[in-house]
């Protein structure tokens, strides 16, 4: 098998395992509506995953995907696959995409530890270890400051989002017949926008509480979720979105079936 099939094998995986990571946390979010105990965030997600029949096989399935489509991003954004540029936009898109490969190992990196510790103590003692380091390493006295700076990232990961899926920008770098995407199109759409919500959601949390969260536990899709929750009629829209957090796995799935993997770059 040659290299470059090797690499449009893992691209495609990758992609698969992010449908698998947002069709675990699209359901959680669906349950959640009626039980508020029920896990809301990826990290949640699969620690709730590993208790299932199969669950270290499942993880550990998820875990290379995520490792896959993370070196898929970075290899994305170093060698521009998709000819994103080198003029500003381009390269904000390029920034985005190595920045997403980075979160991506980072939760893969999380979810082998589970495998490792056996989720000992609830799971903790990994994410413990990760939280200490950066404690260490954000100790100053107005580290908190930093949220500001980093509600950014999602702010534009958000926006970005949002207009993918109004604009349905997508569908060029899909190879499907008109029938497929006539199916593909509006699901995806309703998964890209819907989480755009939820990445703007995180960073006005960020923006708005940034005296109240820690620069080593900012908020993320749990609290975002838990907001949404906690509006009026908000069990409705609670299930909106996880109707829409399913759809983007969808979207995934559709991405590793239907997506144009370039290879036509020196590797």
């Amino acid at each position: 098998m040659s290299t470059r099939h090797t690499l449009v094998l893992l691209a495609r995986g990758g992609y698969a395992a992010r449908g698998v990571l947002y069709l675990i946390i699209g359901i959680f979010a669906l349950l959640a509506a009626h039980d508020s105990t029920k896990p809301k965030d990826s990290h949640k997600s699969l620690e709730a995953l590993l208790s299932q029949p199969f669950g270290y096989v499942l993880v550990g399935l998820v875990v290379a995907g995520l490792l896959a489509f993370a070196a898929w991003r970075a290899l994305q954004a170093i060698r521009d696959i998709d000819h994103h540029g080198n003029e500003l936009k381009g390269l904000v898109i390029r920034a985005g995409l190595l920045a997403g490969g980075l979160v991506n190992a980072a939760l893969a990196f999380f979810a082998l530890s589970l495998l490792v510790s056996g989720v000992r103590n609830s799971g903790g003692s990994g994410d413990g270890k990760t939280k200490d380091l950066l404690a260490q390493l954000l100790s100053f006295e107005h580290s908190n400051m930093l949220i500001y700076l980093i509600a950014l990232i999602p702010l534009g990961v958000g926006i970005a989002h949002i207009i993918k899926g109004w604009k349905a920008s997508f569908e060029k770098y899909f190879e499907a017949d008109d029938e497929v995407m006539r199916y593909v199109r509006p699901v995806s759409r309703f998964g890209l926008i819907a989480r755009g919500v939820v990445f703007i959601e995180i960073a006005l949390l960020m923006a708005v509480s940034g005296s109240i969260y820690q620069a080593t536990n900012p908020p993320g899709m749990k609290e975002a979720l838990d907001a949404l929750q906690n509006l009026p009629a908000g069990g409705v829209l609670l299930i909106l979105m996880a109707l829409g957090l399913i759809a983007f796995s969808v979207y995934s799935f559709s991405e590793a079936a239907w997506r144009r993997i370039n290879m036509d770059v020196p590797l």
